[in-house]
């Protein structure tokens, strides 16, 4: 019996033993989760700030969902902060500082655009206006030139248009109008060259003093693709290029300067001036050569002397004048490609815009007035798609399907019978458009 007894309290003993050993070895072999979860779901303040500054979401709910989901990078940081109410502080310092650079940065990111209004050219403005609306992604500051009996009927008729796209393009834009204002010559004169009041886009560099670049488009263009791409051609500037815009014709045989001209142009075939994208600072610093005064002159002194000089020889006003102006500067002078500035001259000859036929037309330019007669249809169609369009938020639906339809009408049409010229541009934008609202809106799925 003692025997009996001793070994089963040595079989306990032994029992209780390796017990106690498994239980304390598998505690140790644990991670620390406390540690684990702090490096999982706690991000760096630098990430904190990227996420915040790039608008992934506008909801501090959703904010913080997608921040729980970024990994730490950084350990030692991760050390640092303790407890739920640490975490909840930094996270709120850090989510405040990206409020401010992305404050900042929005503040610097507006594009300038001007458009010279005279005539009957209220509602085609307007039209370009929402179209530079519709796809572009920074803010717009308009600056808009209207003589006097227009400005009035601007300004109710863009307000009342205003109240219609309210919802749309809320924060997206600013908007000044100007009377029309010549600082040298005879404003009369001035006033009266080529076409009521175009001559006013050549001193937009003297009156816009506060401006540091700009784009100028004439009344009757279309932005079908963000002007935020054409705003970029700013960057690809060298140091001597102040201005930029699209050659006049892409054959020199069937160029209008090339073969009739009589005053000197810039390069080949010259430049059309219907969209212009300016580096004002850099016109306003520049002593421009000239066939007048060997030391040169600045932008302002040039005009009236040049135009004097020229009045009896320029057909195109305006236009004529920046063509002699670069013609003596070409280092001055950025070209981009035909598909940014696309006119009817571009296809009512045969299709000679070869970067329209690959990528599609990026800004339209229905000059001759074929958005208001039926000698262009393609044109046309383009323009009062763009005009009808509500500003509901299905663009497909409400702009390019009505546009894809009545586009079928006119592929037996000079213009219209490369369809992919006027639409590929139109749908790739609609789509990135689309992508981004759905990318901003759904949240990302839980790992």
């Amino acid at each position: 019996m003692r025997i009996h007894c001793k070994v089963v309290v040595i079989t306990v003993c032994l029992g209780v033993f390796l017990l106690l050993y498994f239980l304390g070895g598998n505690a140790a072999d644990d991670p620390p989760l406390k540690e684990v979860a702090e490096d999982y779901y706690f991000p760096t303040s630098s990430g904190l700030g990227n996420i915040v500054a790039s608008k992934l979401t506008k909801k501090p709910l959703d904010e913080l969902h997608i921040l729980q989901k970024q990994p730490l990078t950084d350990r030692k940081e991760a050390k640092v902060v303790r407890g739920g109410n640490a975490i909840a502080k930094r996270q709120r310092s850090d989510m405040g500082l990206g409020r401010l650079s992305s404050k900042r940065a929005r503040a610097e990111e507006v594009m300038h655009l001007a458009v010279v209004a005279c005539g009957n050219r209220l509602d085609e403005t307007l039209t370009m206006v929402k179209s530079a609306l519709l796809f572009s992604i920074k803010r717009i500051k308009f600056h808009i030139f209207a003589e006097d009996p227009l400005a009035s009927q601007f300004e109710k008729k863009f307000l009342f248009q205003l109240s219609q796209w309210a919802r749309a393009i809320s924060n997206k834009f600013q908007y000044s109008i100007y009377p029309i204002t010549f600082s040298v010559g005879n404003a009369e004169e001035w006033k009266k060259l080529f076409k009521p009041c175009a001559a006013q886009r050549l001193f937009l560099p003297v009156i816009l003093k506060d401006v540091d670049s700009l784009l100028y488009v004439d009344t009757d263009v279309l932005f079908l693709r963000p002007m935020d791409d054409m705003w970029s051609f700013l960057k690809a500037f060298n140091t001597t290029q102040l201005a930029a815009m699209a050659p006049e014709h892409e054959i020199p045989k069937i160029g209008w300067y090339s073969r009739f001209a009589r005053h000197p142009f810039y390069g080949v075939t010259g430049v059309n001036s219907g969209v212009m994208l300016m580096n004002l600072t850099r016109i306003r610093r520049t002593l421009f050569k000239n066939s007048m005064i060997p030391s040169g002159l600045s932008w302002e002194d040039l005009l009236h002397p040049l135009y004097q000089k020229y009045k009896n020889h320029i057909t195109w006003g305006d236009q004529d004048l920046l063509n002699i102006i670069f013609h003596y500067n070409p280092e001055s002078l950025y070209t981009f490609p035909c598909q940014w500035n696309y006119r009817p001259d571009h296809c009512m000859y045969g299709s000679n815009c070869k970067g329209a036929e690959q990528e599609g037309v990026s800004i339209l330019h229905g000059n001759r007035g074929v958005y208001h007669d039926d000698k262009q249809p393609a044109f046309k169609v383009v323009y009062d798609a763009i005009h009808e369009y509500p500003f509901e938020d299905n663009m497909f639906q409400s702009l390019f399907y009505p546009l894809q339809t009545k586009f079928l009408d006119t592929v037996n049409t000079l213009c219209g019978r490369i369809p992919q010229v006027f639409l590929k541009q139109v749908e790739k934008t609609m789509r990135t458009v689309y992508e981004k609202k759905v990318v901003r809106h759904v949240k990302p799925p839980p790992k």
